[in-house]
């Protein structure tokens, strides 16, 4: 479970409900709950993004929003483990032994990676194809988090011509003076929602789901630079320098602690 997100979601409709409360009364509350607003600014955000794209690609992006609930661990100091244990496997044993040693692994993108190694493929072409591999999960990932900052964007529009259908509306009728000041109240509600709609869900929800791709796409670019490695026979002390590198002072700290510095091990010979 990601606290982060569940915390931010529920603490932000919390904090306005409280707004609301204390500056009139719980009773308030009512005024700010209208559903032809909401059918306007909410609805015409969604149909406006959904004809912007493909059916599956509507749904694929909206299912993602359960996805920042969910813990997700991308671990780099125990990929950068795993790399330099395969590095110190192939020095001893040499490249082949890399096949026995992936069977084990439950990562397909390692595995992957490995047996390109063992077949012989040339270093350019490994390299190609792992790319390959994650500029296309980026795409995907892009995919999903654009939904929702398409709609972030087109809340607030929508939200406008809530509002504006409503001044619309009420200025057709203003011989009542004592429905202009609701009228109105009801015209910028529409604002609101889309307001809301985009600052409280959807930008959140983008953030999340884009910081949470670049990671892994962080992970898997440090993964295809170690196995690069070691398909040029390098040191693996020099292989662990060079992918510690790409850790945070603290991360890299911290792996230090939990391995040595420089474990690597195997010195040239």
């Amino acid at each position: 479970m990601d606290l982060a997100s569940l915390i931010g979601v529920v603490m932000g409709i919390v904090l306005m409900l409280v707004g609301i409360i204390t500056s009139g009364g719980i009773e308030t509350i009512t005024n700010f709950v209208d559903i032809p607003s909401f059918a306007i600014t909410v609805g015409g955000s969604l149909m406006a993004v959904f004809a912007s794209v493909t059916i599956p690609e509507f749904v694929s992006g909206l299912k993602c929003y359960a996805m920042i609930f969910k813990g997700v661990s991308l671990d780099m100091k125990g990929a950068i483990k795993q790399v330099i244990d395969l590095s110190n496997t192939a020095r001893k044993e040499g490249l082949l032994a890399l096949e026995e040693a992936a069977s084990g692994m439950e990562d397909p993108f390692i595995k992957k990676g490995i047996m390109l190694i063992v077949d012989g493929t040339e270093p350019e072409l490994v390299k190609s194809i792992m790319e390959a591999e994650i500029d296309a999960m980026a795409e995907r990932h892009k995919g999903n988090y654009s939904i929702f900052e398409s709609i972030a964007a087109q809340g607030p529009a929508w939200g406008m011509i809530g509002t504006l259908i409503g001044l619309v509306n009420m200025l057709n009728d203003m011989s009542d003076a004592s429905k202009i000041g609701p009228s109105m109240a009801v015209a910028l509600i529409t604002t609101l929602y889309g307001s809301i709609m985009a600052n409280w869900l959807c930008f959140p929800v983008s953030g999340k789901l884009k910081a949470r791709s670049n990671a892994e796409y962080m992970l898997k670019s440090v993964i295809i630079e170690g196995l690069l490695s070691i398909q040029a026979g390098e040191n693996p002390r020099v292989t662990e320098e060079k992918l510690k590198s790409f850790l945070s002072p603290k991360d890299r700290a911290a792996y230090e602690a939990e391995n040595g510095d420089g474990s690597g091990g195997g010195g040239e010979g």
